[in-house]
């Protein structure tokens, strides 16, 4: 009885997540207002949650593609883990993963390979405490919520969930479940953004009053790289910002956003599209038709304390690498693209040498340094030299699954919860029914539901 529910609950959503954006949306005064599902009676939000302890995390991986060997490589590193269970359509993902298994000294994985829902045979297993998924976006909400409907915690690659109807499902069955449900988002653990973000919440800036953020990474040369030809089909069927979250997750914490503030309103607008139908063309030696995102997307996103958030997304132009990182403050600013750097005006309080300050130039290579080393963020400083020796992403991957597990074994809460994932995905879909409709204006749900208020400023959690 228990399994039929739990098939009939992934059916259901998958349903709503079938549904197009005009289903589940008004137009009100001129502003698009999605509807809010109410939550279930007795049913109770995840802020602040906290899991009973697990001594050693038990971990399955979905996945095996261009991310999942080395996400299996780091929790290699880790101690208090264990790997039971790899998952993967394809063989050679397993067998790369199984060797950094058996390097570590650690005993084989259990394999699920070769078929479409092999996948489900690992969730089911219970053996297994947390289920982390790597697979196409297309696949995450459902196996999430699978694995949550068979008592796991579960951790998502980003873009967790592509539709308001995915996010609102996540948000449900976790809250349901009683089962962490987060993103596994890795530049909230880049060093400069960490360091910002103790000096934000130190007052080195002042009021942080508008924040900036994208994902610029010209992706010509890895298309036909993702299985499928998944990632430029999603471009190509999807406007809007389609991976807003490396841009827009660092900053959010920075603004507090649900606990203490939260998004209110949203607009958003595209270039048309160029660049995405010559990639395809070229791939498949074929027309294209129609290419539905444009080669660059810009949305602009208000909160409820009058701050504002400003972010991009553009894979398809010649241009550097940039995450866009920027903090505006009545005070100061800090910027990590083309160069990182710190503004600290006269103002500035902390310890910091204030001569020569201004209110016009960018401190010296030599204070920015001393900064960097001064403000360093504790999660920083206690990963560092692990971060630096496995890798991912410069350390950002190491330390975001460490902090992962260290907050599940010590029973604390995580650094990012299901609101996080959700506030981080919604640009996807809000952005393309902005553009849709001229760029109107879209009131972002409030995914709390009045809970925003509860948690006063972001915080990562420590054992005693």
């Amino acid at each position: 009885m228990r399994r039929l529910f739990t098939l009939l609950t992934i059916f259901a959503a998958l349903i709503l997540g079938s549904c197009n954006s005009n289903c589940d949306y008004k137009i009100v005064d001129g502003t698009i207002v999605y509807n809010t599902p109410e939550r279930a009676a007795g049913q109770q939000d995840m802020l602040g949650f906290a899991a009973e302890p697990i001594e050693t995390v038990r971990v399955g991986f979905i996945g095996l593609g261009m991310r999942g060997p080395g996400a299996v490589r780091r929790w290699c590193q880790i101690e208090g883990t264990e790997i039971v269970a790899l998952c993967d359509i394809n063989p050679e993902g397993i067998a790369k993963s199984q060797k950094y298994i058996a390097d570590a000294g650690r005993k084989p994985a259990v394999e699920y390979c070769g078929t479409e829902d092999c996948w489900r045979q690992l969730c089911e297993r219970d053996d297994i405490d947390l289920v982390y998924i790597m697979t196409d976006w297309k696949n995450h909400a459902p196996m999430a919520l699978y694995a949550m409907e068979c008592g796991k915690h579960v951790a998502i690659e980003v873009p967790a969930a592509m539709t308001m109807a995915e996010i609102w499902a996540l948000i449900e069955t976790s809250e349901r479940t009683r089962k962490h449900c987060i993103q596994l988002e890795n530049c909230i653990y880049d060093r400069f953004e960490m360091t910002a973000l103790n000096m934000a919440q130190q007052g080195l800036f002042g009021e942080i009053l508008h924040v900036e953020g994208a994902y610029v990474h010209c992706l010509s040369e890895f298309w036909d790289r993702y299985y499928n030809n998944w990632r430029l089909d999603f471009n190509r069927e999807n406007a809007g910002d389609v991976y807003p979250t490396h841009g827009i997750g660092p900053v959010c914490q920075v603004l507090n956003i649900h606990r203490g503030d939260r998004m209110k309103s949203l607009v958003a607008m595209s270039t048309k599209a160029v660049s995405g139908a010559k990639y395809w063309e070229k791939m498949f030696g074929k027309p294209c038709g129609e290419f539905a995102n444009g080669d660059q997307t810009t949305t602009l996103i208000s909160t409820e304390n009058g701050k504002v958030i400003q972010l991009h997304h553009n894979v398809m132009t010649p241009r550097p690498y940039s995450r866009d990182y920027a903090l505006v403050g009545t005070t100061g600013y800090a910027t990590k693209y083309p160069t990182p750097g710190f503004l600290l005006g006269e103002q500035t309080v902390g310890e910091v040498d204030i001569e020569n300050l201004n209110s016009h130039r960018m401190v010296c290579e030599e204070l920015f340094k001393s900064l960097m080393e001064q403000y360093k963020h504790p999660v920083t400083a206690h990963t560092e030299v692990m971060a630096a020796k496995v890798g991912g992403h410069g350390g950002m991957d190491y330390t975001m699954d460490y902090r992962l597990v260290y907050c599940l074994r010590k029973g604390l809460p995580l650094d990012m919860d299901v609101y996080d994932l959700a506030e981080w995905c919604c640009p996807i879909e809000l952005s393309a029914v902005s553009i849709k409709h001229n760029s109107a204006p879209v009131a972002v749900p409030d995914f709390t539901r009045g809970g925003w208020q509860k948690l006063s400023g972001y915080k990562h959690y420590w054992a005693e």
